[in-house]
């Protein structure tokens, strides 16, 4: 039997490996249209390579999922985190789980997670077509036939389609695959970056660009308000970072742009009350009368970020802590804790992944097979999953990945 992987990214990789392993006799042609395999793989997590997430517990994990997340269940609990990372340990990449839960390969290179799945290939001898951009694949009586533009066709009994979504377009995710996954009579959802930072209408976060937090509130104000605390900095045209992206993902499919903002706030101090805060500042300008209420907020929050957000409230910026009303601490604290800014773009090009793809109601979940397209598999993020950052992503390549190569055996 011969099986056809079209995209060598971590789910492509993944599923030539698993038959590879599994049944030997299987013939296994990877098809890849760069000249080689792993490259979004290889540049993710900085180059790191965020192979996993550290967390055990499936129902934790799947709660990291704005889309697919009940389509991963099986998929998750056949190959979970801990199953991944004793997979790459046993293929000769250590890992280790970082305080936030992220897991990375000791040697902080992501070239090592892909040189994994390279000597595997190499040891089972099989077929790599690299710069193989396929055109077209037709189902036949046999199986399928896969075309391109300036080489020869590929006969194939089953074909796993694991091009990846639009992000990274660089490496050659441009979405591709959906064209020919509607050729052989799939939906495609709409499609929409996701996991990326926000343009803002306001000029000031571009005076703190590089300033980051470790631990703040992001919420979008949109149709399911959604809220995320965590990591996130200040960029030259608006804020970015992990709590940013979390945000982005989870409303993604609302419109943001200039005709239509979307409305977010910052909590700089999630683990406090508005009122805790009044009385800290009531307390601390008490003890300094004399001092510059401005100064006074930076017993809380970076000087740079205070003097930026007294020049945007056009208040407080000369005035003493003395001559600061009752009214006016708690509308200070009530600013720390609910910062608004408008969201009138997305970072162009910053997107990590694609939200939509193909249906999920076209794909049993247990095998990754097509219910439209008999031997036909899709593995990855061509199918209509994203998660947030922290692994999540890899993860249910990997997962699907594995699926789709035990069923296609």
């Amino acid at each position: 039997m011969k099986v056809a992987i079209i995209g060598a990214g971590a789910a492509g990789m993944m599923a030539a490996a698993t038959i590879n392993e599994t049944s030997p006799k299987t013939k296994v042609i990877l098809i890849e249209k760069n000249d080689s395999p792993g490259k979004k793989v290889i540049i993710s997590g900085g180059g790191r390579c965020n192979v996993t997430t550290g967390f055990e517990d499936i129902k934790t994990v799947l709660t990291n999922y704005p889309r697919g997340s009940k389509f991963l269940i099986s998929s998750m609990h056949r190959f979970p985190p801990l199953a991944v990372r004793a997979w790459f340990e046993a293929h000769g990449v250590p890992l280790k789980c970082e305080k936030d839960m992220r897991v990375f390969p000791i040697s902080n290179d992501g070239r090592d997670v892909v040189e994994a799945f390279i000597e595997i290939f190499r040891e089972s001898k099989t077929e790599l077509l690299f710069k193989h951009s396929v055109n077209k694949i037709e189902k036949t009586d046999k199986g399928f036939t896969i075309s391109f533009s300036d080489q020869p066709s590929v006969e194939a009994d089953k074909v796993i389609l694991a091009l990846g979504g639009q992000a990274y377009r660089q490496t050659g995710s441009n979405g591709d695959g959906y064209t020919l996954a509607e050729a052989l009579g799939h939906t495609v959802t709409e499609l929409v970056p996701s996991l990326h930072s926000f343009i803002t209408a306001e000029k000031w976060p571009g005076k703190l660009a590089g300033m980051s937090f470790q631990r703040a509130t992001i919420t979008a104000d949109c149709a399911k308000p959604n809220s995320r605390t965590g990591p996130f900095l200040f960029t030259h045209s608006g804020i970015s970072g992990p709590a940013v992206f979390a945000v982005s993902a989870m409303a993604a499919f609302n419109s943001v742009g200039l005709k239509r903002p979307l409305k977010i706030f910052i909590d700089f101090l999630p683990d406090t009350t508005v009122e805790e805060v009044t009385k800290q500042l009531q307390i601390v300008a008490k003890e300094n009368p004399k001092k510059i209420f401005k100064n006074t907020l930076h017993h809380f929050l970076p000087l740079n970020l205070c003097e930026a957000l007294c020049e945007y409230s056009q208040i407080f910026s000369h005035k003493k802590n003395a001559e600061v009303s009752k009214t006016e601490f708690s509308w200070a604290a009530a600013l720390i804790k609910k910062v608004p800014l408008i969201a009138i773009g997305r970072g162009s090009g910053d997107e990590f992944v694609t939200a939509g793809g193909i249906e999920l109601a076209e794909i049993d979940p247990k095998t990754m097979e097509s219910k439209i397209c008999p031997d036909l598999y899709f593995a990855g993020e061509i199918m209509n999953i994203d998660g947030f950052t922290g692994g999540f992503n890899l993860q249910a390549s990997w997962a699907t990945g594995r699926a789709a190569g035990e069923a296609s055996i």
